[in-house]
């Protein structure tokens, strides 16, 4: 099976740049073939690919959304049948519609293909006046994206970037969106995002997965739980308890887990192109051991944007760590807890 990976994008948004950046620091490897589909001109970065391995298809007669059947569906098959690649990039014209682009892949396949990501480029400075001007373009290509990739976001001002986000989360609540210039990010750490295996939700079931781990380990340490062979082989778990289903030690908490973890414990998380000082965050950070305003907060994890590096976080009740990093596709906070005040967390935090 081929993955296709869809690199949308309105005129002049970085796609080919992205696609260079990706070839050499994420794809390497991996046999690829890349169709180019210029609308109306002469595609001009062919030489380029082929000098770093790249086998290209160049479609200059019109826009892939305008041939669902036909050139599209012929080039398709024949790089398939001629090249075998483990994956197919395709740069269609800025002028296409992303959700055209999908329908022509998808009756293209005959089940050969799969599309592995669906990416949209937008230059970070021009977002609202693309959206303002062509909507009917732009807008879809945002809407059928699963990664929105911002270009030329160093040196943009953090309240247009903010406004930027603001403005595609209300089109695409849903998509993994990269504020991060891309010289601060790896061609991997890209790759990750446009697969939807660096996003908020995985960081919120991660943190999650951490402290389940902690109270079980705390529940074994507390309750003296063993295991033995039954009779039938099987393992089993025995717990110190009376028939009643209280624990023998009137000190351990143990039964506090007999709940459904998504029953005690609520997460709560946000994206931010926010830049924070050390100062503020550590101040940020204590105060979450304020229970009664912020609720019982547990773990607390994150990444974001610095002055002038990218800060890495963790936090305990009444301990924290802060340190400098790599960079996030975009700065992260996790917070996982019971009761949390989700209102109060983001006016905490200024998010």
């Amino acid at each position: 099976m081929t993955k296709v990976d869809v690199f949308s994008g309105f005129l002049g948004a970085g796609k080919t740049t992205l696609i260079k950046k990706l070839i050499a620091e994420a794809y390497a490897g991996e046999k690829l073939v890349l169709i180019e589909n210029e609308f109306g001109e002469i595609g001009v970065d062919g030489g380029f690919m082929k000098d770093a391995g790249i086998e290209v298809t160049e479609m200059n007669s019109g826009c892939i959304c305008c041939s669902l059947t036909g050139d599209f569906r012929a080039a398709l098959h024949e790089v398939c049948e001629r090249y075998a690649p483990d994956r197919i990039l395709i740069e269609p014209s800025g002028v296409g519609k992303l959700s055209d682009i999908v329908t022509a892949v998808e009756q293209a396949s005959d089940g050969e293909l799969t599309i592995n990501a669906l990416c949209t480029v937008v230059d970070a400075g021009k977002c609202k006046m693309y959206m303002r001007n062509f909507g009917e373009f732009f807008n879809n290509q945002v809407e059928s994206a699963g990664c929105i990739i911002l270009s030329r976001t160093a040196g943009i001002k953090e309240e247009k970037l903010a406004e930027c986000v603001a403005l595609l989360r209300e089109k695409n609540p849903g998509a993994v969106i990269i504020t991060t210039p891309w010289d601060e990010l790896s061609g991997a750490q890209i790759l990750d995002a446009m697969e939807k295996r660096d996003t908020l939700t995985a960081a919120l079931e991660s943190i999650e997965r951490e402290h389940e781990e902690d109270e079980d380990e705390h529940e074994h340490k507390c309750c003296g739980h063993h295991h033995h062979d039954g009779d039938d082989g099987e393992e089993h778990e025995h717990h110190h308890h009376h028939d009643g289903g209280e624990c023998d030690d009137p000190e351990c908490e143990c039964h506090h887990h007999h709940h459904h973890a998504d029953e005690v414990f609520t997460s709560w998380g946000v994206e931010t192109p926010k830049a924070f000082t050390m100062d503020e965050l550590k101040a940020d950070l204590a105060a979450l051991d304020d229970g009664e305003k912020y609720g019982a907060v547990l773990r607390a994890k994150g990444i974001v944007k610095g002055e002038g590096c990218w800060i890495h976080f963790d936090y305990v009740p009444g301990e924290s760590n802060i340190r400098t990093g790599s960079a996030s596709v975009m700065g992260r906070l996790c917070v996982i807890g019971s009761k949390l005040n989700e209102h109060e967390l983001s006016e905490l935090f200024g998010v």
